[in-house]
């Protein structure tokens, strides 16, 4: 049996669910889909999350999002190490990616797993990216 699909997802697939945004069902069928304890998440995007949605006066939104997936479920929180810093910038530098992206980049790199984004800016990289979409496929292929 083949090892169970572990995907790390980045700030904007989360924000456009929490914000009910174009593709919020496209996410919401990828939650629906992939169990919680193989979605992981970046202390950097779910801090950002939290910058985003105490902007937007969504504090409740914010409470209910980390409840959502630490309490009721077991998706998991990924941080990088200071030692992590000189890869972040060759990685910001060789892709041309800003910090955030490149903190996701590293993130799903260190820990060996598909990096779901809709940010284009990864399709020129090594590790590439997955959309949500390719993401339910993926795991459908598994099942």
């Amino acid at each position: 049996m083949a090892q169970p699909l572990t995907y790390l997802l980045d700030t904007n697939v989360w924000l456009e669910r929490l914000l009910d945004q174009d593709r919020a069902d496209e996410v919401r069928q990828l939650l629906e889909t992939v169990p919680s304890d193989r979605l992981l998440i970046t202390d950097f995007s779910f801090h950002s999350i939290g910058l985003i949605l105490l902007r937007l006066e969504r504090s409740e939104a914010l409470l209910s999002f980390a409840r959502d997936l630490f309490t009721d479920n077991s998706v998991r929180l990924l941080a990088l190490e200071p030692d992590d810093m000189e890869r972040l910038i060759t990685v910001a530098s060789d892709y041309r990616l800003d910090f955030d992206d490149a903190y996701q980049y590293v993130a799903a790199e260190r820990n060996g797993v598909p990096l779901v984004s809709f940010d284009g800016d990864f399709d020129d990289t090594e590790l590439g990216r997955l959309t949500p979409r390719e993401a339910i496929a993926r795991q459908e292929d598994q099942e």
